[in-house]
C-alpha cells in the first residue's frame, strides 16, 4: 500500500471522488460500447408490442379449441384419437393454410434422419443412437387417417416431418373461424429405451404399464404479429410454440386405470369407487394431503387387468396444452392450498417405489411453488397443479412428470430428496412459464426455462432456508463462464444451436436474473417489474423485447448493458484490484508533520549495515573523536519549535467552521485502481476491513465504466484507517478470478489445503445412502 501527501486544499476537490466511468458501442474505443442501448438490435415497437414492454393496443393472438377423443389400448400401446379443432384467426391477415405440429414424428425414422443432430461414436451406446446412426426403420409417428371439415369433406394436407399443412377450402378472413376434424393414431413409445418426453415405461415385476401422454394430438402452431407461422421443425430439443384455447377430453383407458390431466375431470362421481369419490371431497377442504386412491388399492389392482372400460372426462379453459397419466398402479393424493385468495388443489400421482418419498413432500411442495410463484408473479389462475412420478421431468399446463424412487427399503439418499424436491418445483413452476405466460421455447429456451429456474431458485429458499440449490448464486456459474469461447454461446442463441443446454438456457439466465435482484437493482424495484411482466404478458405471447423493456419501464433503471453483457455476449466477469494508494491531507501541524518526515527520513537513510556493524563492536571515528563532531552532528532537523507552533495556531484559526470540520474529521482517503479483465462490465462491492477489525461495504453501480470500460479510478473517503480491500467479499458477481480481488492480495489456498479444509469429519456423510446405513445399523 503507497502513501502519498496531499495539500490540504486539494484534499477539498477529492471529496468528491476521482473516478472514470464507463461505456460500449464504439469499436476500437475504450467507451461508448456497452452501455449503448438495445434499439439496433432488438425489434422495433410498434401497434401490437408497445415501446414500454407491455401489449399494444392492437396486440392479437389466436385461439384454438379442441374436443378430443382418445383411447389408450393398454394390450398394443396404440393410442387412437379423433379431434375436433375450432380456429379464430383473429390476426388481421387473411389466411389460406394452417400449420399443425405431429410431434410424435420426432421419432420416425425417416424424419430423425432428416432433423437430427450429428451423432459420435463412444463405449456406451443406447439403442435409440444406434437405431438413429443405422436409420433403422420403425412403425412411430403420427398415422393421420382422415382430415374433413365441419361437414364431412376431406381436406388436402402435406406433412412436412413433425409440421403438417392443412389447405383451407376457403381463405379465412380476419374475425372468422374455421372447424374441421382429425382422426389418427400412433404407437406409443418406451419411454425408457426410445427416449423422448412422453410414452410408456414398462414394470416386469407387476406386467404393466405407466403411461406419460404428451405431444399426442395433432397441435396448432403459433401465427403470430412477430414471426407468421411459427413452423420450426420438433428435432426433441426446443420444444413448444402453442396456442391457447379450450379443451374438452374423453379418455378411455381399462376400467381399473386412474387418469389424472390438465384440467378438471367432469365425472369423478362415475370413474371413481364410492369410497374413493368421499374422499376426494373430503380433500377439497383439507390442509393436509389425502389419498384418493390408495397405496393399497393400487397394489391390488397391479395384481390384476380389467377387460372393461372407463371413459374419464376432462376440461380445461384458456389452457396452451393438455396432457395425461394414466396406469393402474398409481397413488393418488390431494389438498386444498390457499394461494392469493384462490384455492387450488394440489394433487400427486405416484406408484409403489416412490411412495415413502412422494407421500411425505410431493403435494406440499407442489403447494409451496404455487405459493411463491404466485408471490413474485401473479396469483395462480387454474383449479389444479399435478405432480407425477415418472422418471423423468417435463412440464405441461396443471400436470408435470418428475422423479424420485426410493430403494427397495424405502430409504433414499439426500440426493434423490432435494433432487426430486427440485425437479417438482421447477415443473410445477413451469405452470407460470411458459404455460401463462406462453413464450416461444423453440426459438428462446431461456424465456421459460431461465425465468423459472430462477423462481424455482426462490421458492426453494423459502422451502428450506438451507436448501442446497444448484443454480441461481452468482459463484454457481463460475465454472461455465471460464470456459473457453469456442464452448460458450450467448443466451439469447436459438435452442437447437446450443451447445452447453444446461447453464446456457437454466443456469446462466436464472443467475443472471438473482443478480439482478440482489445486486444491480435491488429486491423492492426487481420484484415490481418482475411481476409486472407476468401481469402484462399472462395468457399472451412475449418476446424477449416485451422482457427487457418492461423490466426497464416498470423500475426506471437501464439495464441495457446488462442484457448486452449477460444475453448477447460471452465475456465472463473478472473485475481487478490493481492498486490501492492512500492519501492524508497535509494538516500544517509540525507536531504531525515533522513526525511523519522524520519516519520517511529514517525509512529512505536505514542501511541493514549499521545495525551490524554496532552489534559487532565497530569504533566509529565521530565517536571516538569529538573533534570532528559539530552543529549538525547535534541537530535535530525535526524538532518544532515555538514559532512552529504559534504559525499553525494562526494558520487554524484562519479556517471557516466547515474546512475546520474537514479538518477534525482525520479523514484517509484511498485511490483504487480497477482493470475489466474479463469484459463483462458489472457493479463493484468493497469489503472494508479497518485496522480496528470494523468492516464496511461499499456499492458502486456499474455505471462506473461508461467512460473507460477497461479501467476506472476511485478515491473513497473513510473515517479509519485501512487494513485490507477485498472485492466481491460475498461472491455476488460470478468472477471468475478471486485470486485478484484482494489488496494486498490474499494467499489463495492450494488444492491440497483446500481438500484437507473440505475434509468430511469422521462420522459425517460421504454421500451415498446415509438413511439405508442407518436403518441396517438398528
Amino acid at each position: 500500500m503507497k502513501h502519498k501527501l496531499l495539500p490540504f486544499l486539494l484534499s477539498f476537490g477529492l471529496c468528491g471522488s476521482a473516478f472514470a466511468q464507463f461505456q460500449q458501442n464504439n469499436p476500437g474505443s475504450n467507451h461508448g460500447n456497452k452501455f449503448e442501448q438495445l434499439e439496433t438490435i432488438i425489434r422495433d415497437p410498434n401497434m401490437y408490442r408497445s415501446a414500454s414492454g407491455a401489449p399494444g393496443p392492437k396486440y392479437w393472438q389466436q385461439k384454438a379449441d379442441y374436443v378430443i377423443n382418445a383411447e389408450v389400448n393398454d394390450k398394443t400401446q396404440v393410442l387412437t384419437g379423433s379431434e375436433t379443432i375450432t380456429y379464430t384467426n383473429n390476426s388481421p391477415d387473411p389466411l389460406t393454410y394452417l400449420w399443425l405440429q405431429l410431434d410424435e414424428n420426432e421419432h420416425k425414422s425417416t424424419v430423425e434422419s432428416a432433423v437430427f443432430d450429428g451423432s459420435k461414436m463412444n463405449d456406451k451406446m443406447s439403442m435409440r443412437q444406434l437405431d438413429r446412426i443405422m436409420n433403422a426403420p420403425n412403425n412411430y409417428g403420427d398415422n393421420i387417417t382422415k382430415i374433413t371439415d365441419a361437414n364431412g369433406n376431406p381436406l388436402k394436407y402435406t406433412i412436412n416431418q413433425t409440421m403438417m399443412r392443412v389447405e383451407l377450402p376457403k381463405t379465412l378472413a380476419p374475425g372468422d373461424k374455421f372447424v374441421f376434424n382429425i382422426d389418427w393414431n400412433y404407437q406409443i413409445t418406451d419411454r425408457m429405451t426410445v427416449g423422448g418426453r412422453g410414452g410408456y415405461e414398462y414394470f416386469k415385476a407387476d406386467d404393466n404399464y405407466l403411461y406419460t401422454i404428451t405431444q399426442w394430438y395433432p397441435r396448432m402452431a403459433v401465427y403470430s404479429d412477430f414471426q407468421g407461422w411459427q413452423n420450426k421443425q420438433f428435432t426433441g430439443r426446443g420444444e413448444f410454440a402453442l396456442t391457447f384455447g379450450d379443451f374438452k377430453v374423453s379418455i378411455t383407458v381399462p376400467a381399473d386405470h386412474v387418469v389424472g390431466a390438465t384440467g378438471q375431470c367432469q365425472n369423478y362421481d362415475k370413474v371413481l369407487s364410492p369410497a374413493q369419490y368421499s374422499r376426494w371431497q373430503q380433500a377439497q377442504n383439507t390442509s393436509e394431503p389425502i389419498e384418493i386412491v390408495t397405496l393399497a388399492e393400487a397394489k391390488n389392482a397391479m395384481k390384476g387387468k380389467s377387460s372393461a372400460k372407463k371413459t374419464w372426462v376432462y376440461e380445461a379453459q384458456n389452457v396452451r396444452d393438455f396432457a395425461f397419466v394414466t396406469s393402474r398402479r398409481l397413488v393418488w393424493d390431494a389438498m386444498k392450498v390457499n394461494v392469493e385468495g384462490k384455492t387450488p388443489m394440489a394433487m400427486s400421482y405416484y406408484g409403489p417405489e416412490a411412495y415413502p418419498l412422494y407421500r411425505k413432500y410431493s403435494t406440499k411442495v407442489v403447494a409451496n411453488t404455487l405459493k411463491v410463484y404466485s408471490k413474485h408473479t401473479i396469483p395462480y389462475p387454474y383449479p389444479v397443479a399435478i405432480s407425477v412420478e415418472a422418471s423423468n421431468g417435463m412440464e405441461y399446463p396443471m400436470i408435470c412428470f418428475n422423479y424420485g424412487r426410493t430403494e427397495k427399503d424405502g430409504t433414499y439418499s439426500e440426493a434423490t430428496k432435494y433432487g426430486m424436491i427440485g425437479v417438482i418445483t421447477h415443473e410445477v413452476g413451469h405452470n407460470f412459464f411458459p404455460m401463462i405466460v406462453n413464450s416461444d421455447e423453440r426459438q428462446w429456451t431461456w424465456m421459460d426455462e431461465g425465468l423459472n429456474t430462477f423462481c424455482q431458485f426462490l421458492a426453494e429458499q423459502e422451502f428450506d432456508n438451507n436448501y442446497p440449490s444448484r443454480r441461481g448464486p452468482a459463484h454457481l456459474i463460475v465454472d461455465y463462464m471460464k470456459l473457453p469461447k469456442d464452448q460458450l454461446e450467448p443466451i439469447m442463441t436459438n435452442s437447437e444451436n446450443i451447445v452447453n443446454f444446461g447453464p446456457n438456457a437454466y443456469g446462466k439466465p436464472a443467475t443472471a436474473l438473482n443478480i439482478l435482484r440482489e445486486t444491480v437493482m435491488g429486491r423492492d424495484l426487481f420484484d415490481y417489474a418482475f411481476k409486472e411482466y407476468a401481469r402484462r404478458w399472462a395468457f399472451k405471447h412475449p418476446t424477449p423485447a416485451d422482457f427487457f423493456r418492461t423490466m426497464e419501464d416498470a423500475s426506471a433503471v437501464d439495464l441495457d448493458w446488462f442484457w448486452r453483457g449477460w444475453f448477447y455476449g460471452t465475456d465472463p466477469v473478472d473485475i481487478s484490484i490493481d492498486n490501492l494508494t492512500s492519501y492524508r491531507m497535509d494538516t500544517k501541524n509540525p507536531e504531525i508533520e515533522n513526525a511523519y518526515a522524520r519516519k520517511a527520513y529514517d525509512d529512505n537513510n536505514y542501511i541493514i549495515g549499521r545495525k551490524r556493524n554496532r552489534d559487532e563492536g565497530i569504533q566509529f571515528a565521530v565517536e571516538a573523536d569529538n573533534t570532528l563532531q559539530d552543529f549538525y552532528s547535534k541537530w535535530d532537523r525535526y524538532a518544532v519549535s515555538s514559532a512552529d507552533k504559534e504559525n499553525f495556531k494562526k494558520y487554524y484559526d484562519g479556517l471557516s467552521a466547515n474546512e475546520k470540520a474537514l479538518y477534525d474529521s482525520k479523514t484517509f482517503f484511498y485511490q483504487v485502481d480497477f482493470s475489466n479483465k474479463g469484459g463483462l462490465v458489472m457493479p463493484i462491492v468493497l469489503e472494508w476491513t479497518y485496522t480496528d477489525g470494523t468492516k464496511e461495504i461499499d456499492r458502486i453501480p456499474a455505471y462506473i465504466w461508461r467512460k473507460d470500460e477497461n479501467h476506472v479510478t476511485k478515491v473513497f473517503a473513510k473515517s479509519k484507517p485501512l487494513a485490507s480491500l477485498k472485492l466481491d467479499p460475498y461472491l455476488e458477481t460470478a468472477d471468475i478470478d478471486v485470486s485478484n480481488n484482494s489488496f494486498p492480495r490474499a494467499i489463495e489456498p492450494s488444492k491440497f489445503e483446500l481438500f484437507k479444509m473440505q475434509s468430511v469429519p469422521r462420522g459425517a456423510s460421504t454421500g451415498g445412502n446415509p438413511m439405508q446405513k442407518a436403518q441396517k445399523n438398528k
